[in-house]
C-alpha cells in the first residue's frame, strides 16, 4: 500500500503540470547560463526557394491531435495543387510530438502514456483537469515548465525542418494544435527573436494557435500572445476573448478534419465550385454504393466506434445493441446490420467476432479493427455510438450521421455533449441498456432519424480544413516576403551553455 501511494503521489505531481493555464509575459527564473552565437539570417530560417516551411506542434494524448495536423499538411499540398496561382509555393510540415520528442523527463516525456492511463479512469482525468484551474496549479506548471523544459523546447524550435538531427535552420511559421503548446513556445520564439534579450515582447516568427477542441476547451489553449487563434465554435470563441484574445485574433471555420470529410469526400480533384451535387450522389456519398464497396449489405446500419485505442466499453456496447436490432429484426420480420469498429483493442475485435459471439440469423455484424477509411464507414451508416469526441463529432455532422455519445473525458469532452444535442443530432446515453433502447427508438421514427440527419449536416464544416489552410498558407508565405527582404530576421541565435538539470522534480 505505501508502493502504491507513493506511486499515487508521484503521478499526481507530474500530471499536475499537464493541463495548467499560464500567465502571458510573466517572468520565472532562468535555468541555465546561455551564450550567443553569431549565425547568418538564411541559417536561421528556412529559406529554400521553392518550399515555405512550418513546423506544427503536437502531442499524441489522444489521436485527434496527430489527426489536425496531418488534415493540415494535406490540405497545403492539395491548396498548391489546385489552386497553384493563389499558392505557387509547397508548404512543407515539420510535425513534431514535442513533449515525448523533447520533453527533458517524467512527466513531460511520458504524457501520452499518462493520458492512457487517466482516460481509462476518468475520476483521475478530472481531478488533474480541475486542479489545473487552480492558483497552486498555475505556479506549478509557470514555474516548473520553463525552467525544466525551455532548453530542449528550444532545441525543437530551431531544428531544420527537413532535417531533425540539424539545428540550422528555423520553420517559417509555428503552428500549435495542442493546449499545451502556446505559452512555453511563444516565450522561445520571443528569445529567438530578440537574440535572448526578452521571453515576452520582439516575436516575428508567425505564431498560430488550432483549437481541436469543439464544445469546451481548457484555458491553455488561449493566449493573447498568438497572431491568429483558429476556433471550431461560438462557445470556444468566447472561450479565447474570456482569456482576452481579442477578437481580430479569433478565426472561426470549424475544426481541421481528415482529407475523407472534406466536402465531396476524398476523391477532391478540383474546386467546390467544379462539383455539384449529382457528382457527389454518383460518388462517394451515395450509401449503397459505399455498403458495397466495404463488402456490407445494403441494411439500416448502426456503427459503433471504440476509438483509436479501443476505450469505452466496446464489447458491452455490442453486445447490448445486438440483442436489441436482432430482437427488432425478429418482431418487424426485417434484418439490420451493425458495424463495430475496435480499433487497436484487439482482444474486443476478437471476443465480438465468430466463433466466440453468435449474432443470430436476422442480423449482419461486421467487426473490424483499426481502419483508415472511417468516412466510408460513416456514410455507409444510419446510427453512430461514440465516445464525445470532437473529430469524431465533427466528421459524424459532415456526413449527417446521428450520434448517441457513450462516454466522455470530464472537462475536455464535456462541452461536447450540448453541443450534439443543441444542434440536434444526437444525444448522450451513458448506460449500454440506455444507448440500446435509444438505438430502437430511432429506428421505430423514420421522420426523426431524417431530421437529425437534416440536423447534423447543418452544423457541418466541411470546409473548414481547407478554409484554415488558405489562411495559414497566405500568412507563411508573406513570411517567406519578409524574410527574402531581410525584414524581421535575427543575426544571432541563443544556444544553452549547459546540459539541461532537473529542478525540483528530477528523472523519476
Amino acid at each position: 500500500m505505501k508502493s502504491y501511494t507513493a506511486v499515487t503521489y508521484l503521478l499526481s505531481i507530474g500530471v499536475a503540470t499537464a493541463f495548467q493555464p499560464s500567465a502571458v509575459g510573466r517572468q520565472v527564473l532562468r535555468p541555465v547560463k546561455t551564450q550567443v552565437y553569431k549565425q547568418s539570417s538564411t541559417s536561421l530560417f528556412a529559406a529554400d526557394e521553392d518550399v515555405a516551411t512550418i513546423q506544427i506542434l503536437m502531442s499524441d494524448t489522444g489521436g485527434g491531435h496527430r489527426a489536425s495536423a496531418n488534415a493540415l499538411r494535406d490540405a497545403f499540398n492539395v491548396l498548391h495543387e489546385t489552386e497553384p496561382d493563389r499558392f505557387p509555393l509547397k508548404i512543407h510540415c515539420d510535425i513534431v510530438d514535442i513533449y515525448t520528442d523533447y520533453g527533458p523527463f517524467f512527466p513531460y516525456n511520458q504524457y501520452v502514456a499518462l493520458y492512457k492511463i487517466m482516460a481509462e479512469y476518468s475520476f483521475l482525468w478530472k481531478w488533474f483537469y480541475e486542479f489545473g484551474a487552480t492558483p497552486f496549479g498555475l505556479w506549478l506548471n509557470e514555474n516548473m515548465l520553463e525552467l525544466t523544459c525551455f532548453e530542449p523546447f528550444q532545441q525543437c524550435l530551431t531544428r531544420n525542418p527537413f532535417d531533425s538531427t540539424k539545428n540550422d535552420k528555423r520553420a517559417d511559421m509555428v503552428v500549435s494544435v495542442h493546449p499545451l503548446c502556446q505559452d512555453l513556445p511563444l516565450k522561445i520564439l520571443s528569445s529567438l527573436d530578440t537574440n535572448g534579450a526578452s521571453r515576452s515582447d520582439g516575436r516575428v516568427t508567425p505564431f498560430v494557435t488550432v483549437v481541436t477542441d469543439l464544445g469546451g476547451a481548457h484555458p491553455t489553449w488561449f493566449n493573447e500572445g498568438v497572431d491568429k487563434c483558429f476556433v471550431p465554435s461560438d462557445v470556444l470563441k468566447k472561450a479565447a476573448m474570456d482569456r482576452q484574445v481579442k477578437e481580430n485574433q479569433i478565426v472561426q471555420y470549424g475544426l481541421p478534419i481528415r482529407r475523407g470529410f472534406w466536402r465531396f469526400g476524398a476523391d477532391y480533384t478540383g474546386s467546390p465550385e467544379e462539383q455539384d451535387e449529382a457528382t457527389e450522389m454518383k460518388g462517394v456519398h451515395h450509401k449503397p454504393t459505399i455498403r458495397e464497396s466495404l463488402g456490407l449489405k445494403d441494411l439500416t446500419t448502426v456503427l459503433i466506434v471504440g476509438g483509436g485505442d479501443g476505450m469505452g466499453g466496446i464489447i458491452a456496447q455490442a453486445q447490448a445493441v445486438g440483442e436489441k436490432l436482432q430482437n427488432l429484426a425478429e418482431s418487424k420480420n426485417e434484418s439490420y446490420q451493425m458495424v463495430v469498429v475496435c480499433g487497436n483493442n484487439k482482444a474486443a475485435q476478437c471476443t465480438l467476432s465468430p466463433p466466440q459471439t453468435n449474432w443470430g440469423s436476422n442480423i449482419e455484424v461486421s467487426v473490424q479493427g483499426f481502419v483508415n477509411n472511417m468516412d466510408e464507414y460513416m456514410r455507409a451508416s444510419d446510427i453512430l455510438i461514440t465516445k464525445a469526441g470532437p473529430g469524431t463529432i465533427a466528421e459524424a455532422s459532415i456526413c449527417g450521421l446521428p450520434c448517441i455519445l457513450s462516454s466522455f473525458l470530464p472537462g475536455q469532452e464535456e462541452g461536447n455533449v450540448p453541443y450534439v444535442e443543441e444542434n440536434g443530432f444526437g444525444t448522450y446515453r451513458g448506460s449500454v441498456e440506455g444507448m440500446a433502447e435509444t438505438v430502437q427508438e430511432w429506428l421505430a421514427s423514420p421522420s426523426m432519424l431524417e431530421q437529425m440527419r437534416e440536423n447534423a449536416l447543418v452544423a457541418a464544416r466541411p470546409d473548414a480544413t481547407l478554409d484554415i489552410a488558405r489562411d495559414l498558407a497566405d500568412m507563411v508565405y508573406v513570411r517567406r516576403e519578409e524574410l527574402k527582404r531581410g525584414g524581421g530576421t535575427s543575426q544571432k541565435i541563443v544556444q544553452p551553455k549547459t546540459k539541461s538539470i532537473a529542478y525540483g522534480m528530477g528523472p523519476f
